[in-house]
């Protein structure tokens, strides 16, 4: 009797990948995109047609020492054809002072210019959302583009939760790869994470050594803040992003089934619906495969039910 494995090797000869937005997190995804060598193509479209053929010049002149990607770009959405995925990081960035959530009426009138010329160019791709603020943004891009559901998503919490495994690491001194744990909800003040069900290595976190629930809730915060905390240092953040951006191509590629938290329209998930929030999602390559409904306690219950409501009053 012959298995079927659910993530079978699904290789493809060629696999192209399309950046909208030139700007820093742009850059860094296509940097990092490139450092891993996945793709036989990537394309960058920017309005500023100066910038892409910059960084296009830059790109290539590291090729003798990477795997080799074709790279193309400009400033013409005729650009992304035969896209397999299709990055969306266009828009205004967050400034100093304000929330993800100041930035989305600006970010909505550009959505609704891109949004219809990625799908005209490149019908049959993978749309990831990672422009903030990112589940209206996902919302917005889900109505706009009408494709089969699971085809356009956000990046999510896959970064905060990353984040937060990071500062639990430190406490506990254990690598963040061995820490299951999730900041769930909005890409943003909302957020909260996951305790009731966090462990290492099957062991509740809660019952390591010197790490208690005010020690998880600094974590958290640590995690929530980092975002303020580096653009007041450098003005804003580009680098960790653009690795979780490589991540999802990786997994679209692949077509591995991992479980990430990302940014999807909610239907009946602990009771809630029509709406874009993080959870744990199945990544394919088609896409999101399917939500995982996690177990959560009634605190955590009304805590992403909190970031619903608040995500729900953006998206009209």
């Amino acid at each position: 009797m012959t298995t079927k494995l659910i993530n079978e090797s699904n290789f493809r000869r060629k696999f192209k990948v399309s950046i909208i937005g030139a700007g820093n997190v742009g850059a860094s995804a296509a940097y990092a995109i490139l450092l891993d060598g996945t793709p036989t193509e990537l394309c960058i479209v920017d309005i500023d047609k100066k910038r892409v053929e910059g960084l296009l010049l830059d790109y290539n002149h590291a090729l003798s020492f990477i795997p080799y990607t074709k790279v193309t770009g400009g400033d013409n959405y005729t650009k992304i054809k035969d896209s397999d995925l299709v990055v969306v990081t266009a828009g205004a960035r967050q400034k100093e002072g304000e929330t993800r959530l100041d930035l989305i009426d600006k970010n909505k009138k550009i959505f609704q210019s891109i949004i219809p010329k990625i799908v005209k160019n490149a019908p049959n791709a993978v749309i990831c959302i990672v422009s903030n603020p990112v589940d209206a943004l996902t919302y917005e891009a889900i109505k706009l583009a009408k494709l089969p559901k699971g085809r356009v998503f956000g990046s999510g919490t896959w970064l905060d939760t990353s984040r937060f495994k990071f500062h639990i690491g430190e406490k506990i001194k254990l690598n963040p790869k061995s820490i299951n744990a999730y900041i769930l909800g909005e890409h943003g003040d909302s957020s909260f994470p996951v305790i009731s069900s966090a462990n290492i290595a099957g062991k509740p976190l809660l019952k390591f050594k010197n790490f208690n629930t005010k020690t998880c809730k600094d974590c958290y915060q640590e995690a929530r803040d980092a975002a303020y905390r580096i653009i007041n240092d450098i003005g804003f953040t580009s680098y960790s992003i653009g690795v979780v951006i490589k991540e999802i191509m990786l997994a679209i590629f692949e077509n591995s089934h991992i479980v990430a938290p990302l940014s999807v329209k909610l239907d009946k998930y602990h009771g809630i619906s029509d709406v874009c929030l993080s959870v744990p999602c199945v990544l394919g390559n088609e896409g999101i495969v399917k939500q995982i409904e996690v177990p959560l306690d009634k605190k955590e219950k009304k805590l992403l039910k909190k970031s619903a409501e608040i995500l729900k009053s953006y998206n009209k």
